[in-house]
């Protein structure tokens, strides 16, 4: 999905360092950093890249998050990468035979929250694509974190473990509602052009005989009320239902006229019989 507007701002609090330990490929540290700024995340430390850094892979496979990866830091050992933060989770997909607090994204993100609520740095560790993080680094970690996913095929790419658990830090914050109206696309309409198409199209209703029988007309009207107003229409769109009406209209009185020539041509013609 596209969805870059470079003309907005977020105003989101410091998010975890993101911490990839011997990332193999260029561009997945690129694809990472994209995934990161996804989430507003855009603290990114490198851990003995295996092709180097920089890397011109990792800037294309970004697509546009070009500061996440000018600004990553570089560092010999994981124990370096992470000696200035607070709280550290260590990502891993199977059980390592350790004792070592197991949490879910959800968790963690949580957890986050109120570390940086508190002024305290976190990190978020991710191994190399092939292996995992190693038990040396895992024991680093406060807590491990796992993805809960299909126990018969739970293998992530880099990226996308990335994008998982920076979602998850993410929604923690987030306001949005679940549900709302799109209301970019126009104003909603007044209360009296709602009533003015109302009046329009009972007239126009009431003409074609629709409206009946008489003891029913109430109910319908208030029927067709509610499901117009349930509609939220906008004055773009109301403009349109009034165009409805009048192509209608239009529709029927050409149907009628031509009816009625037909009919004249028939009685020309039994005149001439």
């Amino acid at each position: 999905m596209s969805g870059t507007d470079r003309s907005r701002t977020t105003d989101l609090p410091p998010g975890p360092a993101v911490i990839l330990v011997e990332p193999q490929l260029g561009e997945n540290i690129g694809m990472v950093a994209r995934a990161m700024l996804n989430c507003g995340l855009t603290e990114l430390r490198l851990v003995r890249p295996r092709d180097g850094w920089p890397n011109p892979l990792a800037i294309a496979a970004a697509s546009g998050a070009d500061a996440v990866i000018e600004n990553a830091k570089l560092f010999d050992s994981t124990a370096a990468a992470i000696a200035d933060l607070h709280r550290v989770y260590a990502t891993t997909a199977r059980p390592r035979g350790m004792v070592k607090l197991i949490v879910t994204p959800a968790q963690a993100a949580a957890e986050l929250r109120q570390e940086a609520a508190a002024g305290r740095s976190c990190g978020l560790m991710f191994g190399p694509e092939r292996s995992g993080l190693v038990n040396d680094d895992i024991a680093l970690a406060d807590a491990a974190l796992t993805v809960p996913l299909n126990p018969a095929f739970a293998s992530l790419n880099l990226a996308q473990a990335v994008l998982l658990v920076g979602h998850a830090w993410f929604l923690a914050g987030d306001e949005t509602p679940p549900r709302y109206l799109e209301t970019n696309a126009g104003q909603p309409a007044s209360k009296a052009e709602m009533e003015n198409f109302f009046q329009r199209l009972e007239a126009e209703l009431d003409i074609t005989g629709f409206l009946f029988p008489p003891e029913k007309v109430p109910s319908m009207l208030r029927n067709l009320r509610n499901m117009f107003l349930r509609m939220a229409p906008t004055e773009n769109e109301v403009n349109t239902l009034h165009g409805v009406i009048v192509a209608l209209r239009d529709k029927k009185g050409r149907a009628r006229r031509a009816e009625e020539a037909r009919q004249q041509k028939k009685k020309a013609q039994r005149a001439d019989d």
